[in-house]
C-alpha cells in the first residue's frame, strides 16, 4: 500500500496530502464512489453542503473513523447564527458527530459576513464539532481580515490551481501566513490531460496525463483533491503517489501558466 503524505497545518494537525473530491457526484452515486475510493487508498474525502451529496458520502465513510472529511459551509448560511445551523445540518446529513475540517466556501465579500462566520467556526472548533477550520476562495485581503479580527489564521484556503492557473501570488500569501494550500479542479476540468507537454511527460514517465498532474501538485507541496466515478480513473489518480517528476519535468509543467487560465468564478465578484 502507497503511503499517503501529509502536510503540517498551523493548528498542529497533519492533513492528507491526496484527498478525494466528490463535486457534481451525484448522492445516489457518491457512496459507491467513495467507498472504492476508500479501497484505494484514499485517506480525505471533500465533500460541501451545496454539493447535494452529504448523505451519500456519510454512508460511503460507513464506518471508518480513520479518514478525513471535509465539507463546506454555503453562501446563503453565513452569518453567525445561521452558520450553526447550517453546520448542524452538515452532521447531520453526514450520520458524524465531528468533520476533520469545515470550510466558509466562497467569501462573498459584498455580503460581508465571512467575519462572523469565521467567529461562529471558530466556536464549532472549541466545541470539538469540527477538529480544523479553514476557508476556500479566499483572497489576501479575506485572509488578513479573518487574522485581523479574530486573532485566528486559517488552516487551508482551497482554491482554483491547476498547470494553467497556479495562483503564485496567492501561494506566497499562503506561504508567509502559514496557510496550507489545497487545489480545486487540479487537472484544470479534464483540459490539462490534452496538453502536449504533459501528453509528453506521461509519455516519458509511463503514467497517465492526470497522474502527470496530481504528481506535479504533491511535489509543490499543495493537497489536492481529484474526482471521479470511475474506479479505474480513482486508481490511476492515486497512483500519483507511487512515481516522482523529474526537475525538469516539473519546469516544463510550471511553465505552462496563464494569466487568464482561470475556469472557475473570480473569488471577489461570487456573492450568490
Amino acid at each position: 500500500m502507497t503511503q499517503t503524505p501529509t502536510l503540517s497545518l498551523n493548528d498542529g494537525r497533519n492533513i492528507p496530502q491526496l484527498g478525494f473530491g466528490t463535486y457534481q457526484i451525484d448522492n445516489d452515486d457518491a457512496a459507491e464512489a467513495v467507498s472504492t475510493a476508500l479501497d484505494v487508498g484514499y485517506k480525505l474525502v471533500d465533500t460541501a453542503a451545496i454539493y447535494g451529496n452529504e448523505e451519500g458520502v456519510g454512508e460511503g465513510l460507513g464506518s471508518h473513523r480513520d479518514i478525513w472529511l471535509t465539507t463546506k459551509i454555503w453562501n446563503e448560511s453565513q452569518g453567525y447564527e445561521r452558520a450553526k445551523a447550517a453546520f448542524a445540518k452538515c452532521l447531520a446529513r453526514l450520520d458524524r458527530p465531528v468533520v476533520d475540517l469545515v470550510l466558509i466556501h466562497w467569501p462573498c465579500a459584498e455580503n460581508d459576513k465571512y467575519v462572523e462566520t469565521w467567529k461562529a467556526m471558530i466556536e464549532m472548533r472549541e466545541a470539538g464539532t469540527a477538529r480544523s477550520i479553514g476557508v476556500s476562495n479566499f483572497q489576501p485581503d479575506h485572509l488578513k481580515r479573518l487574522a485581523d479580527e479574530t486573532g485566528e489564521v486559517p488552516a487551508l484556503n482551497q482554491i482554483e490551481l491547476h498547470p494553467s492557473f497556479q495562483q503564485r501570488a496567492m501561494r506566497k500569501v499562503h506561504q508567509d501566513m502559514g496557510i496550507v494550500t489545497q487545489s480545486w479542479s487540479p487537472l484544470g476540468q479534464g483540459n490539462g490531460m490534452d496538453n502536449d507537454t504533459i501528453k509528453a511527460i506521461a509519455d516519458e514517465t509511463g503514467k497517465s496525463a492526470s497522474a502527470v498532474i496530481i504528481r506535479w501538485h504533491i511535489q509543490h507541496g499543495f493537497s489536492v483533491l481529484p474526482r471521479s466515478t470511475n474506479p479505474d480513473h480513482i486508481r490511476d489518480n492515486y497512483s500519483a503517489l507511487s512515481f516522482e517528476l523529474s526537475e525538469e519535468q516539473m519546469a516544463k509543467i510550471d511553465a505552462l501558466d496563464s494569466e487568464d487560465g482561470r475556469m472557475g468564478p473570480e473569488p471577489g465578484k461570487f456573492n450568490d
